[in-house]
């Protein structure tokens, strides 16, 4: 009889209300302490995984892909929600979140995509391919995880970020493994979320930074198009790791979109 293995995950705070944080391709849970603090002191209870195959989860047997991991999404948040719950998904996470909303079957009342165009169904083949070949294409050639990863990492935050979060992200997504990495990439550029996007139909966030070179911010706000009732929040000063770019804004506007969220139904 085969058993069901979770991803490994941590619980912090307790209240009616569980935010699950969906971390992205580069890094882990890890780099989101500082938010799962600043989530548990404002009175939310938090989860937060290593994606299978980031941390100390297993890569699936049968390969990484999206919907693998928005079903183990939606598994884990049967399994730890509360009453009302609300997914945060960052760059990959933020790709996954919807699926796992929908998978969810209503247990989920609220999403926020962060940093992420949440589907690369509308990129050129050409953009695909150079956004696999950048992130990848040193790894496979033989080049040590971190050294290949340090440049796109750097590239992806403004010029004038810095600090121990910045610093935390940097550490945490440059020290990962190149298998799992590779998967995750080839699995983003692989999937077409764009109906899953047009399903999703509760409140959501769409967060980005305004010199995000991934998570284009006109790109973000392109998607209020597709998701009935979402809302777009650019952050001043950040690019791709917002939350810890410009801490301050991007807790504000998730604490602000958090507060507003309609009580469940019975």
């Amino acid at each position: 009889m085969n058993t069901y293995r979770f991803p490994d995950y941590e619980v912090a705070g307790d209240a009616d209300t569980t935010v699950f944080l969906l971390h992205g391709a580069y890094g882990s849970r890890a780099y989101f302490r500082p938010l799962i603090d600043t989530l548990a002191r404002a009175g939310y209870r938090v989860v937060a995984w290593d994606a299978p195959g980031y941390g100390l989860s297993p890569l699936p047997q049968g390969g990484l892909s999206i919907e693998g991991l928005a079903e183990a999404a939606a598994r884990l948040i049967e399994r730890e929600g509360s009453r009302r719950n609300v997914v945060v998904g960052h760059s990959m996470g933020g790709i996954v979140a919807p699926l796992a909303s929908l998978l969810s079957q209503g247990r989920v009342h609220g999403v926020v995509i962060s940093a992420t165009v949440a589907t690369f169904s509308r990129k050129s083949a050409q953009d695909k391919a150079t956004f696999a070949e950048e992130r990848i294409g040193p790894i496979r050639r033989g080049l040590p995880f971190k050294e290949a990863a340090l440049p796109v990492i750097r590239g992806m935050l403004a010029p004038t970020s810095s600090g121990p979060l910045v610093d935390l992200v940097v550490d945490v997504a440059s020290g990962m493994r190149a298998e799992t990495f590779c998967a995750a990439i080839e699995a983003i550029v692989g999937y077409d979320g764009e109906d899953n996007l047009k399903a999703v139909n509760v409140p959501t966030l769409l967060i980005a930074g305004a010199q995000d070179k991934v998570g284009r911010p006109e790109g973000m706000q392109s998607l209020t198009a597709l998701i009935p009732d979402s809302r777009f929040v650019c952050i001043d000063g950040a690019a791709h790791y917002a939350f810890a770019e410009q801490a301050p804004a991007f807790n504000a506007a998730l604490l602000g979109f958090l507060s507003e969220l309609p009580a469940p139904r019975a």
